[in-house]
Formats: C-alpha cells, sequence, structure tokens
C-alpha cells in the first residue's frame, strides 16, 4: 500500500463491517415477503480442515450470483451446512487421535468463523450438521420409507471394498480401479450389504437428461447419461447341455447372432460355479481366486491380454444350431446384464483377441467396407452370413436386421427384444462408525425389523475412548449396549444393524432441509420445498457429476412419487467451476506449491482475493496461482475506493442534467453487467467495472468535476457492482457516499434505454492485418460509405503508399481489413 492510499486500512474495514453486518438481517430469507423466490445452493463442505483455496473460489463465484439476486429484487434463499459425517472426517480425525464428533465440531467452527470473514451472503439461520440428530433421524425416517416402498433391500453379493478404509464402496466410488477418497486400490469380497434400488428409475433418470441439458453444463450430462448407460438390444436364450434351463445372455446387436462362436461368463457370476463341469473344477476355483484380485476397472481394460478357462460345457446356437464352448473369462463382468455374453469376434475386439489367443472360429456377419484394414468390425454394413431355413438376414442394414431377429427370436420362444442399464443399485452400508445408523433390528425369529418410529432418531453411542479405527466391521458391532436390544415384535433378544449408510445419502435431501431446518415434526416442510424449488442454480465441483447429483435426483423422484414434492428434478441449472492449481500443478505438500488461503487473506485481503478467483477466467476454467495477481486486486480496489471519496455532490442527486458521456458509459456497463452475469461470464463483468471505474476517473480529471451527477451516478453503480465481488470495499464505498448500509439490498441501478443508443462507433481499420486507423462512425454506416471512408483516411493512404489494393473486407461499423500488395 502506498502512502497516498494509506487511509484505506483493509483489515481495520473488514473488522468494521463484519460488526455492521452482524447486527443486520440483510441474507435472511423470507418466505412471506411476496417477492419472487430464486433459491441459490452451493455444494456444503466436509469439515475435515479449514477453508481452503477451492472453498474460496466456488463460494466467490456463487455469491455473484446470491448478491446478484438480492440487488435485482427477489427474495433469495441461500444457505450453508456441512456435510460432516463420512469418511473424509472420520479419517481425519483419527489420524489427528481425536474421537470425530469432537473433531468434526471444532472444525465446523472454525469453517464458520472463516466463511464469516469471506463475506459471503449466506443465510445464517438456516445452518445445517448432517450429524446432528436433529437431522439424521429424518435421514432415517427416509431410508424406512424406501424400505415400505421396496426401494431399500439387503442382499449378499460381491463388492468393491477399501482395504485402507476397510469399508465397502459404490461402484460410483471407485475410479479407475482406485478408492475415491484415500487412492487406495479396490478388490472384492462376498458381503451382504443394505441396497437402494436407484435401477428402478433408471429409464426416468436418462429421459430427464434432456430436459436438463439446456441448463446443466454438457460434460456432467454426458458422465450421467454414460453412468446409467442405456442401451437397446434383445435377450437372448441358448441352451445348455446337460441342463435344463437356458442360460440368458443380453446383447445389443442380435444381428449378429450367426456370428456367435463361444459363450463366455463372468468368473465370479453364480452361473459360472453352476456350469463349470467337475473336471474343469480345479482349473475354474485357481482362474476365479485370481481374477478376485483385480479391479473392475483393470477387468474392462482393452488393452491387456485376455484370459480364461473353459468351463467343460456347451451351449447351441440357436441361429445355427452349432455346438459352441462355455468359458470363463474376466473381461465380462458378473452385474453387467445377465453376467454372460454371445461372444461374437468379428464384431468385439474383445472377443476377436480371445478367439484367436484360445483358437477358436471367426464367422463374420456384417460386410466390412472396401477401405477396412482392422479386425473386429462393430459398423454399419449389409448382413453376410446369417441365414438359416428359417431366416436370412442377409443383405439388411443392421437395423433392419436388429429387428427381423429379434422377431424370430420372439416368435420362436427363443428371446424378446430388451432394454439394459449400465447402473446398478446403489450399495449404501459402510462398515465404520461416523455415519447414520442403519434402522433396522435383526432378529432370529422375526429377520429384518424396522426401527419403530417413534424411536428414531437412532442415536450413534460416543464410544469415546474405543478405538475406531477400521478393522473391516463397523465398531458398532463391539458395542454390545448399543447393538443388543429387544426385537419390537416379538420382544425377543435382537441386534441393531451395526453398519451406518454412506454420507451420500445425507447430501441426498439436504436440499429440502434448508428450507424448514428446525421443523422437529417433518424431515421438510413440503410447502416450504415446493415454494422454493427446484433450486434455480447449484454451483460445485464437476467430480460430482456422477455420484452426488444422481443420487440426489434418484431422491427427488421417490420423494416426489411418496407426494411430498411437486417436481420431479432438484436443480433446474448447474455450474461447476474449475480448480485452483499452482505453477501448473495440483496443490500438493509433497510437491511442495500448496498455497494457504489463510495467507493469501492476511497478505490481500477478502475482496482482492475474491476479485482475483472472479476475474482469473470463465468459472470452469482451473486458475493457476501462480499466474494471479492479487496486489493487483488490491490497487484497483483502491482506487474504486478513492472515487467515492471524490464525490460531492450530495446523495439523492438527479443525474439527468449530468456528464452525458460519463452516463452512457455507466448505463452501458450496467446493461452489460445483468447480461454477464445471467451468463455465468464474472470474469468479463469485473473487466467492464473497471472500465467504468478508469472512465469515471478520466471524467473526473479532465474537468467533469466531482460535482457532477453523472459522477455519483458512476460511482454509486461502482458500488453496487462491486458489492457481488468485493463487498467490505463496496461496503465502504456506499457510506463514504452518504448511504445507508446495506449495499448489497441497495437495489439495482435503473437503465436508461436512451442512453444506450449510441451516437457513434469506433471502426478499425486495418493494412494487411495490422491497425493502422480508426475512425469514428454512424452505428448505421453503410458497408460502402465506411470502406470510403477508410480509403480515403490520411493513415490509410500514407500505409498503402501507392500499393495495388487487392481486396477490401468491410464488416460495417466495426471493421476495414484492406489487402494490397
Amino acid at each position: 500500500m502506498t502512502q497516498e492510499d494509506a487511509s484505506y486500512d483493509i483489515e481495520a474495514t473488514q473488522q468494521k463491517w463484519r460488526k455492521v453486518w452482524d447486527g443486520l438481517d440483510t441474507f435472511v430469507a423470507d418466505e412471506s415477503s411476496g417477492r419472487e423466490k430464486r433459491y441459490a445452493l452451493t455444494m456444503f463442505p466436509y469439515p475435515s480442515g479449514d477453508l481452503h483455496m477451492g472453498h474460496a473460489e466456488v463460494t466467490a463465484l456463487h455469491d455473484v450470483i446470491a448478491r446478484y439476486w438480492w440487488q435485482r429484487g427477489y427474495e433469495v434463499l441461500n444457505p450453508m451446512g456441512w456435510d460432516s459425517f463420512g469418511l473424509p472426517a472420520e479419517n481425519a480425525a483419527i489420524k489427528n487421535d481425536e474421537h470425530p464428533a469432537t473433531y468434526t465440531y471444532a472444525n465446523i467452527e472454525t469453517q464458520f468463523a472463516s466463511f464469516k470473514n469471506y463475506g459471503l451472503s449466506f443465510d445464517w439461520t438456516r445452518r445445517l450438521h448432517t450429524s446432528d440428530p436433529e437431522y439424521y433421524r429424518w435421514t432415517q425416517w427416509l431410508f424406512l420409507k424406501f424400505r415400505e416402498r421396496g426401494l431399500a433391500y439387503r442382499k449378499n453379493s460381491p463388492v468393491n471394498w477399501c482395504p485402507n478404509d476397510q469399508t465397502v464402496l459404490a461402484n460410483e466410488q471407485v475410479v479407475d480401479g482406485k478408492c475415491e477418497r484415500c487412492g487406495a486400490e479396490v478388490t472384492k469380497r462376498e458381503l451382504t450389504q443394505w441396497y437402494f434400488k436407484i435401477t428402478e428409475y433408471a429409464q426416468e433418470l436418462v429421459d430427464d437428461l434432456d430436459v436438463l441439458a439446456p441448463t446443466w453444463p454438457e460434460r456432467v450430462i454426458t458422465a450421467q447419461r454414460n453412468w446409467i448407460g442405456r442401451s437397446e438390444g434383445a435377450h437372448v436364450d441358448f441352451a445348455v447341455e446337460g441342463r435344463d434351463q437356458p442360460m440368458t445372455v443380453y446383447t445389443t446387436r442380435p444381428d449378429t447372432l450367426f456370428g456367435t462362436t463361444f459363450m463366455v461368463v463372468a468368473p465370479d457370476a453364480a452361473l459360472a460355479a453352476e456350469l463349470v463341469t467337475d473336471e474343469q473344477r480345479p482349473a475354474y476355483d485357481t482362474y476365479l481366486q485370481q481374477v478376485r484380485k483385480e479391479s473392475e476397472i483393470e477387468r474392462m481394460s482393452t488393452d491387456r491380454p485376455k484370459t480364461g478357462v473353459f468351463l467343460g460345457v456347451h451351449a447351441i446356437n440357436p441361429a445355427t444350431g452349432a455346438r459352441i464352448p462355455v468359458w470363463a473369462a474376466d473381461y465380462v463382468l458378473a452385474e453387467y446384464g445377465t453376467g454372460a455374453i454371445m461372444a461374437v469376434p468379428s464384431g468385439d475386439h474383445r472377443d476377436w483377441e480371445f478367439a484367436k489367443k484360445f483358437d477358436l472360429p471367426i464367422v463374420p456377419t456384417v460386410q466390412v467396407p472396401d477401405d477396412w484394414e482392422g479386425e473386429a468390425y462393430n459398423g454399419e454394413g449389409p448382413a453376410i452370413n446369417s441365414a438359416n431355413d428359417e431366416i436370412s438376414l442377409n443383405g439388411m442394414a443392421v437395423a433392419e436386421a436388429k429387428r427381423a431377429i429379434t422377431a424370430w427370436l420372439e416368435e420362436k420362444g427363443l428371446g424378446k427384444g430388451a432394454v439394459n442399464f449400465r447402473l446398478r443399485d446403489w450399495l449404501l452400508s459402510r462398515q465404520r462408525y461416523w455415519g447414520v445408523p442403519i434402522p433396522v433390528i435383526h432378529c432370529e425369529k422375526c429377520g429384518e425389523v424396522d426401527v419403530p418410529e417413534d424411536q428414531l432418531p437412532v442415536e450413534l453411542p460416543e464410544l469415546r475412548g474405543a478405538d475406531l479405527k477400521p478393522k473391516g466391521v463397523s465398531p458398532l458391532a463391539a458395542a454390545e449396549e448399543w447393538v443388543n436390544v429387544d426385537c419390537p415384535q416379538c420382544g425377543g433378544p435382537a441386534k441393531r444393524d451395526s453398519d451406518t449408510m454412506d454420507t451420500f445419502v445425507d447430501s441426498s435431501w439436504y436440499m429440502f432441509r434448508y428450507c424448514s431446518p428446525t421443523d422437529a415434526t417433518q424431515a421438510f416442510d413440503p410447502v416450504l420445498v415446493n415454494s422454493w424449488m427446484p433450486c434455480d442454480i447449484y454451483v460445485g465441483g464437476v467430480e460430482h457429476a456422477v455420484l452426488h447429483l444422481l443420487y440426489a435426483r434418484f431422491f427427488t423422484k421417490v420423494l416426489a412419487d411418496m407426494g411430498m414434492l411437486d417436481f420431479r428434478e432438484p436443480f433446474a441449472s448447474q455450474l461447476n467451476q474449475g480448480i485452483v492449481i499452482n505453477q501448473g500443478k495440483k496443490m500438493s505438500k509433497s510437491l511442495g506449491n500448496g498455497v494457504s488461503l489463510g495467507d493469501q487473506l492476511a497478505d490481500f485481503g477478502v475482496d482482492a482475493v475474491r476479485l482475483t478467483l472472479v476475474f482469473a477466467g470463465p468459472p470452469e476454467d482451473d486458475i493457476d496461482w501462480a499466474d494471479m495477481s492479487p496486489g493487483g486486486s488490491v490497487r484497483f480496489l483502491q482506487r474504486a475506493w478513492r472515487l467515492s471519496g471524490d464525490v460531492t455532490s450530495a446523495p439523492g442527486t438527479q443525474a439527468a442534467d449530468g456528464d452525458v458521456a460519463l452516463r452512457r458509459v455507466t448505463h452501458r456497463t450496467v446493461r452489460d453487467a445483468e447480461e454477464l452475469v445471467e451468463g455465468y461470464r464474472f470474469n468479463v463483468m469485473v473487466a467492464r467495472v473497471m472500465e467504468l471505474v478508469n472512465a469515471t476517473r478520466k471524467a473526473i480529471d479532465s474537468g467533469c468535476g466531482p460535482a457532477d451527477p453523472a459522477v455519483r451516478e458512476a460511482v454509486e453503480a461502482v458500488s453496487i457492482l462491486l458489492s457481488l465481488v468485493a463487498p467490505y470495499t463496496a461496503e465502504e464505498m456506499w457510506e463514504r457516499l452518504g448511504n445507508q448500509p446495506s449495499v448489497a439490498r441497495a437495489g439495482w441501478p435503473k437503465v436508461d434505454e436512451a442512453l444506450l443508443v449510441q451516437d457513434s462507433v469506433v471502426a478499425v481499420v486495418q493494412v494487411q492485418g495490422k491497425v493502422k486507423a480508426r475512425l469514428d462512425v454512424s452505428p448505421a454506416i453503410s458497408e460502402g460509405d465506411l470502406e470510403a471512408a477508410a480509403m480515403a483516411d490520411p493513415a490509410i493512404v500514407k500505409a498503402l503508399d501507392g500499393k495495388q489494393v487487392r481486396k477490401v473486407i468491410v464488416r460495417a461499423p466495426k471493421l476495414v481489413n484492406i489487402v494490397a500488395g
């Protein structure tokens, strides 16, 4: 800070306005206000440490939207809470040798203080924590309601197992074969676990992506569509020698049935164990143990050598009558379709590699293009080698052949058309302590019994002093006083379910609870939720493109079917922010490139950090902090602040008689800001404010004078626009201008449409691609007149220097490009 700017004390300004804001209810949402409602939601954080640069970015971007809506006169619901159950908080607590509750709630208070310091427009009267019994009581209630509807069930199956966290993981929580929480290699285990039947809604989940596509990021829509993985095809029955029941497979290409030369079953599917002969069982058992050490990602990789074992049995191709061998191979997954496939090596690369390795027949069923040089071909083309005594597909295009063979299979009772989904049911059990206890009691006589609603919440016992480190079984199983209970039905001895719920259950409905966070009679007030929702904007990281967003969409649809919601999608629009990196890489202690948010705030102040993050580029782009200049942001804010001290006209002065040129810039800036904020181009909006600051300073210094009403109008507009990004500076400016706080509710400046009409525009004239002149011309100038004006300009005459003009490109009213030679 220079001596000239010494009076602008950043820290003192922050302390001053924090105290003032604490005495105001500036951002408390009032559902009875009568104003049009808007719901601005940002993904709530895990309390596993203080806020970091990522939090600073996403909340700064989110706050632009929320504050803009307040200024535009909407009643804005902008709540914040903490996703305080789950592995991140628990692992951090164990690492620090603290009880998860102690560690979690201490971090919540730290983050709360940091949020307040950061000047965000959250409504803190609606604060919630998912680890509070008052909240998770209703998480348990929802679980029981899902169970009533057949959407929560328990089954035994192979599951993803994290050896580090000692718990199961949903498919969505495995990234590249590793735990998305800790990075450990994921293995498989056979366990009895609780699931939500999300597949019941698979079709609606994929259909409604078309509705969301215009307002959601394209990559999120694509990620969800791919994960749900809808495909159309057919179920085909293959008779198996020595077995009464046929072997049913799902295929998206039934037209290639004549090219099926062998069958493949997932080694870990029950069908493989059932089919294998006694002679082949030793080889199969050895192979199965090998496969169980592999992740699904490894098994699905296309560049690894194919392995497998013959099961000793044969099936019959229903189209050809040929006897074909049945193999077990790891490139087929037990959970896909029926856990078995018809292998068509001429049309599938993995099948082709397998056939080559084990010397199995390859029969082409689609005529390849003349220029085809590959191996397996799965594209378009007429069918070949696809006929028997009853049906011929030869010569048909793929779509026609699919219809014909499916109709034939259905007529013969050998199969039927089908739709399949890649999506699997949501595994929600976790063998960890810090989570919502599953409200089910296990009784030897009565089986699985729901905890009665009047006994909710089933509170998590404190277990202070107990060893909570992961051991593969929930620590709750050893809490005898808690786990041993009387059966609610028969009164006999029983045990509570000792698993806890995946933290994604907590975050699948929190947006509804914000609407009535203190309601002790119900999970949420449907009337209030239906008046506020769906959320108008949801801001957060793209890493939740599948996990959280898919689960929240599922919950919304179930609750709508329960009659609690009038809508079926929770988030009307979504905005993803990039990540903050440093020196071209993700921040890491091991790389030594971490950036402390606290240090940045101490060195440059809240407003400068916020401004830097918003101005860095489009919200979805990554920000390299090494390339940023928070010091430059400080200098700009000081220039803006000084303007407020230069204004000498009284508050309320009418600007109509002020400097017209400056007024034009002000009103154009305000109109541009509207369009830019609504288009999420916040960085360009900041650039326009910077231009207005420069234009105002130039007007004052060039004779317009600080008493000119246009100057007050411009500086007040700067203050209001800056309130979206730099609230402390904006508030200080607003007060220095003689206005009462808070600038955040001052109201959006009104735009005079007449001042937006341009008397002239600047036309750039280029010669050989280089700018040689700028002309003030009418916005309505014709291309011919603009070309004539450009050619007559002395600077252009000099630049051409008698050269022959070969081409003139005119884009009236702003550009003339002259090519000479």
